[in-house]
């Protein structure tokens, strides 16, 4: 309790306790430094109703460069697992980008914070110059900013700044058990059979989302996404980097000198894992011709929780990649109705690769998307908790491709027809789809 002598002087001392609240805030968290400051109350403009006081230009596409031409801007997502805080979810340059600054718009009053940004690249660049970075920047305790607008300076007109949405802002229940990520479909994708078997495949082990990252697909493709859009099992996050920069379809830059490797693979399965950290239970990440097949289990459900009730306090969960070679087939389930469809007949591949011991052997993966902060392809880079590498004998990822091992004969590959226990509801499905797309 504050005494003092005169009423003027206990004016002043109340005036002086105010403005320092205000304007020398600090934050507890050491590793972020941020500095918040307060910009002047803004003129109210007409916008949505989440937005109506909030400035700048709203980002209307997912990859938003900023003006620097080297910072890139996919999504914000709150982030309160460690402290209030905004984690953006951007592409960078390593070497170029050396500061940035969250612009915070807060409700109902549509007052500027400005935050200095932790800006981490992902360790997994793979020696491209661009690669998946956060930026990740300390809230105002004061309120819960609904927009931001991130900047190189802490200085400069709200309104030339692009305005984003935060999103996961508030706590809901799940929606769905498992939702699938397929990041980047790209090169006029064209496998539709493949595609559909698998979609097929994913719903009869429990799937109700697959979110796909297109980049660009075939017109057959499309008419067969816009088929899944409609059901509700789809959902498309268009994904133009291409229009950004000189991208690779290669994992290494030392196998093709470009900006950026596959697509941008990386910062869409990170985006894919926010995106959907409030909404699904779980989040799978593999690609369209991938599929985890269980073998002491009859759907991922079942086999999640013995995983889970096996491994408390897990939140990874790697799955054994296998070639099942698209140039060694069967005659069994040969459908003539299916020859016509362009794409691989998963049903007539179940010749698999054996292990090469001295060759690493990589892994997709199922996680809970709370716990995981920063992901790569074949593994996570930061998470809350463990990871485990599920046994064989359990699970594998039947993964139908061109073969790694191409000079094996027939009779040094293992016969696993582990997928055909799902034939008859498989072939049901994927005719019911062709009957009302392609055929």
């Amino acid at each position: 309790m504050i005494h003092c002598g005169k009423k003027n002087s206990c004016a002043v001392v109340a005036c002086i306790l105010i403005f320092a609240t205000i304007f020398l805030y600090s934050w507890k968290d050491p590793q972020l430094q941020n500095n918040i400051t307060r910009k002047p109350f803004p003129q109210a403009t007409t916008d949505s109703p989440a937005a109506q006081l909030c400035r700048g230009e709203p980002a209307q596409n997912v990859i938003t460069p900023l003006k620097d031409n080297r910072t890139f801007i996919i999504s914000p997502y709150f982030d309160d697992r460690e402290s209030k805080a905004t984690r953006v979810i951007g592409i960078v340059h390593h070497e170029d980008v050396k500061q940035l600054y969250c612009w915070f718009c807060c409700q109902p009053d549509g007052k500027i914070y400005v935050s200095k940004a932790k800006t981490d690249v992902h360790s997994d660049r793979f020696g491209f110059p661009y690669g998946a970075a956060d930026i990740v920047c300390l809230e105002p305790e004061s309120c819960d900013p609904t927009h931001v607008s991130i900047h190189q300076s802490p200085h400069g007109n709200i309104d030339q700044l692009q305005r984003f949405e935060i999103k996961n802002r508030k706590a809901e229940a799940f929606s769905v058990d498992f939702t699938v990520c397929i990041s980047a479909m790209f090169g006029n994708y064209n496998n539709v059979l493949q595609f559909i078997q698998s979609m097929e495949m994913y719903k009869i082990l429990g799937v109700q989302k697959v979110m796909i990252y297109k980049n660009n697909c075939s017109y057959l493709m499309e008419k067969v996404l816009k088929f899944y859009m409609e059901e509700g099992t789809v959902e498309i996050i268009p994904w133009p980097i291409d229009s950004h920069f000189k991208v690779s379809s290669k994992w290494h830059f030392s196998m093709d000198a470009k900006d950026i490797g596959y697509y941008g693979q990386i910062t869409a399965l990170n985006d894919c894992v926010y995106r959907n950290m409030r909404r699904s239970k779980f989040v799978v990440l593999n690609d369209a011709d991938e599929i985890i097949l269980p073998l002491k289990h009859p759907d991922w459900k079942t086999m999640m929780s013995s995983l889970q009730e096996q491994n408390p306090g897990t939140g990874v969960f790697l799955f054994e990649n296998h070639i099942f070679p698209e140039t060694i087939s069967t005659d069994v389930f040969n459908i003539s109705a299916w020859n016509t469809v362009p794409g691989v007949n998963i049903l007539q591949h179940v010749h698999r690769e054996p292990d090469r011991k001295e060759v690493f052997n990589p892994r997709k993966m199922i996680i809970d998307p709370r716990k995981v902060i920063q992901t790569s392809v074949h593994s996570v880079l930061r998470a809350y908790g463990t990871s485990v590498n599920v046994p064989m004998d359990v699970a594998l990822i039947y993964h139908c491709r061109m073969p790694l091992q191409g000079n094996l004969p027939r009779e040094s590959l293992i016969r696993d027809t582990t997928l055909w226990r799902y034939n008859s509801s498989l072939i049901m499905n994927v005719n019911k789809v062709l009957s009302q797309t392609v055929v």
